[in-house]
């Protein structure tokens, strides 16, 4: 279903799905950050690359609930954007597909050469034309920050990323690693390059659990995505709920995302990891007893109905 606008009237948002737009509140149980298919030189032996393992995530997400993920892999990681449509056909789970770049270390030199002269142009295309030129459109840009701080890769795909989301009003998610680097972001893509606050999506904000770097961030009017649950090595399941109240008492649970971030084959529920269910049959009950079925509800479904929508009529081919 393709939103359009009245001739004359405002623009209606829609999400951008791997099958074409669509209403936001049509989103449903939304897992807002995870991968299908990613593939990396950080990350071998690991890669997600199995066209029926994927489809038998999305079958397990599903049984468990689940309505829409949203794919943040992004250019040159192996995303098999081809694959996507009938994935999402087949599963009955909307898909949302990402462009975007990653941290210089998950691409080769020679790579990153051929696109860094028109970023800008490379997302906007993906977006309102489709990636690879053929295939489906993204729905949102991806980028990355480092460690407590970004480098001149990082500036230079943020500045790429604010001028797409101006030319199409796609939302912007931001790798932050291991969680920091929030406020460096916001100063970046809000403050010099005046990317709206409620465009940028933070991610794995989980795995630094300072909460009042969260509450700065929620105040900014950013989305704050709590991602990768269960594991152990990072202040994930245990310092969540904490977290959330903290920002849903402060009036801010209207800004909190969930996703599951599944980067590796062996974390997919399929070889016997947490994989995407986990999110829906073990994450929203531990977070319900915590806050309430109502509150961890809205995480789920209207905030990343909100986050991933995008007034695309305004942008080249927006309304096709």
């Amino acid at each position: 279903m393709v939103n359009r606008a009245p001739a004359g009237g405002p623009a209606t948002p829609a999400v951008r799905t791997v099958l074409g737009d669509i209403a936001p509140a049509a989103l449903g149980i939304c897992d807002a950050h995870d991968h299908l298919f990613l593939r990396s030189p950080q990350l071998p032996g690991q890669e997600l690359d199995d066209a029926e393992a994927a489809a038998a995530e999305l079958s397990a997400f599903r049984g468990a609930g689940g309505a829409a993920v949203i794919q943040w892999t992004p250019y040159g990681m192996g995303r098999r954007a081809a694959e996507l449509p009938r994935l999402a056909r087949e599963s009955g789970v909307r898909i949302v597909a990402a462009t975007g770049l990653h941290q210089a270390a998950h691409y080769s030199p020679g790579l990153l050469a051929r696109v860094r002269a028109d970023l800008a142009g490379l997302f906007v295309a993906e977006l309102t034309e489709g990636i690879g030129g053929t295939g489906p459109r993204a729905g949102m840009i991806k980028v990355a920050g480092g460690f407590h701080g970004l480098d001149r890769h990082a500036r230079h795909t943020m500045a790429a990323a604010a001028e797409a989301q101006r030319a199409t009003g796609a939302a912007i998610g931001v790798h932050l690693e291991l969680g920091t680097g929030a406020l460096d972001v916001l100063d970046l893509l809000c403050g010099a390059l005046a990317v709206p606050p409620d465009r940028v999506i933070l991610g794995h904000l989980n795995r630094s659990p300072d909460l009042v770097v969260h509450r700065t961030a929620a105040e900014a009017g950013a989305y704050l995505a709590f991602d990768g649950p269960s594991r152990a090595h990072h202040a994930t399941d245990w310092r969540l709920p904490e977290a959330l109240a903290a920002l849903a008492d402060a009036g801010f649970g209207d800004r909190v995302l969930l996703g599951g971030d599944t980067t590796t084959a062996g974390a997919r529920s399929v070889n016997g990891g947490p994989g995407m269910p986990y999110l829906l049959r073990r994450h929203r009950e531990r977070l319900e007893i915590a806050l309430g079925a109502d509150l961890v509800n809205r995480f789920l479904t209207a905030n990343p109905a909100r986050a991933f929508a995008a007034d695309w009529a305004r942008a080249p081919g927006g309304s096709r």
